[in-house]
C-alpha cells in the first residue's frame, strides 16, 4: 500500500480507502461477520482509513466496525465519519447546525466505540445554515478532543473558499479534506473545484471510482442496473449517476482500453484519479473478500503513463470558454519560471 498527505495536513493516508455503505445493509450489503472480514483483509494489505456515516444503514454501519474496534489498532487507523443528512425521524435532526453535529458526532462515537473520529465530514452543504455557526461547532469538537480533522462533501469551489475564509476571519479550526464523486465518467470538478481545493490546501478523497459498476464491465449491454443490486439502489436514491449517454460512452471506452492494453476495467478505474496529484485517496466499498480484494490492485501500482493519458484524453470533459482561456492565458504568459509546472492543478 502507498501512503499520501491529505491536503496541506500532516496525516498520511493509505491511498485507498475502506467505504463501508454496504456494511448491515440490507438487500444489496453484507452483514457482520463478511464486514469484519473485510476490514481484517483491508488493514492486513496496508490499508488505513475507513469511510463511514452517520446515515448508512441507519447506523448499523458504524456499530459493524465498532463491535470489531477492540481488535483492531486504533492509533494506526483513520476513522472517516460524516454529518448532516437526517439521522432521525425529527425536524432537528438534520443540517450542518450546532445542535445537529454535536448530537451526530457524540451518537457516531458511541457506535463506533472510539472516544475520537480522526476526519469529520459535513455530509452535503447546508443552504440555511451559517458557515460560522457550522464552522465553530466542528472547532468545538476538535477542541473537545472527539475529531481531529475537519472536512467537507460536495462543496463547490466557491463554498470551499468561503468556509477557509470564515475559519482564517474567526481563527476557527480549517478543513483539510473534501470528498466528491471523482472518476472518469464524472470530471466535472476539474472546473473550479479542484483549483479551489489545491489552493485552499484542501485534500481530495473521491468515491464511485467504479461508475456504480458500471465501469467494472459486469453491466455492458445493460439499459439500466438489474434489481437488487447496489447500482439499481443508488440510482433509485439519487437519480441515474451513471446511467447516461456519457457513462455508457466512457464504459466503452474503458473496455477497450481493457482489451487493448490487457488491464482488466475495474484496475484501470480505480488506478485512474490517483493519477492526479490533487487526490489522497480513492474510497473502495466491498461486499465480499474477494471483492476487496480485486479492488485492491491498484494500492500499490501505477498505471502506466501512456494508458493514463489516452483514458484523460478520450474521457476529458468539453472545455467551456472559460476554462479553454484560463490555459491559453497560463500557457500564453506564465510559463517563464522553470518549475512553473508546479501550479498545473490550478489551471
Amino acid at each position: 500500500m502507498k501512503y499520501r498527505y491529505l491536503g496541506s495536513s500532516g496525516l498520511l493516508m493509505s491511498r485507498i480507502t475502506l467505504g463501508t455503505m454496504t456494511f448491515g445493509a440490507p438487500d444489496w450489503g453484507c452483514d457482520e461477520k463478511v464486514s469484519h472480514a473485510i476490514i481484517k483483509t483491508y488493514v492486513e494489505a496496508g490499508g488505513n482509513t475507513l469511510d463511514i456515516a452517520d446515515i448508512y444503514a441507519g447506523g448499523r454501519s458504524e456499530e459493524i466496525v465498532g463491535n470489531l474496534m477492540p481488535e483492531l489498532n486504533r492509533d494506526g487507523l483513520i476513522i472517516a465519519s460524516k454529518c448532516s443528512l437526517p439521522s432521525g425521524p425529527a425536524i432537528t435532526q438534520f443540517g450542518a447546525n450546532r445542535k445537529q453535529i454535536i448530537a451526530s458526532c457524540e451518537k457516531s462515537l458511541k457506535r463506533l466505540k472510539t472516544d475520537y473520529i480522526d476526519l469529520y465530514h459535513i455530509h452535503v452543504p447546508d443552504p440555511i445554515t451559517s458557515y460560522e455557526e457550522t464552522l465553530r461547532a466542528l472547532d468545538d469538537l476538535v477542541r473537545q478532543g472527539k475529531v481531529r480533522y475537519t472536512a467537507s462533501s460536495m462543496y463547490f469551489g466557491w463554498q470551499l473558499t468561503k468556509a477557509q475564509g470564515v475559519s482564517a476571519e474567526h481563527h476557527l479550526e480549517k478543513m483539510v479534506a473534501g470528498q466528491y464523486i471523482y472518476n472518469l465518467i464524472h470530471r466535472e470538478l476539474e472546473r473550479e473545484t479542484i483549483p479551489a481545493a489545491v489552493d485552499a490546501g484542501i485534500g481530495i478523497t473521491c468515491f464511485s471510482p467504479l461508475g456504480g459498476g458500471l465501469l467494472t464491465g459486469k453491466y455492458r449491454g445493460q439499459e439500466k442496473p438489474e434489481s437488487g443490486t447496489r447500482a439499481s439502489f443508488r440510482t433509485a436514491v439519487d437519480g441515474p449517476r451513471f446511467w447516461h449517454p456519457r457513462g455508457y460512452k466512457t464504459a466503452e471506452i474503458v473496455a477497450d482500453l481493457s482489451e487493448k492494453s490487457g488491464i482488466p476495467m475495474v484496475k484501470l478505474a480505480i488506478a485512474w484519479p490517483l493519477g492526479r496529484k490533487f487526490v489522497t485517496s480513492v474510497i473502495i466499498g466491498a461486499r465480499t473478500v474477494e471483492q476487496l480484494e480485486e479492488n485492491l490492485a491498484p494500492a500499490d501500482w501505477d498505471l502506466p503513463q501512456e494508458v493514463w493519458q489516452e483514458l484523460e484524453e478520450k474521457t476529458r470533459p468539453e472545455e467551456e470558454y472559460m476554462t479553454w482561456y484560463r490555459k491559453f492565458n497560463y500557457n500564453s504568459f506564465f510559463t517563464a519560471s522553470e518549475f512553473h509546472d508546479t501550479k498545473e492543478e490550478l489551471i
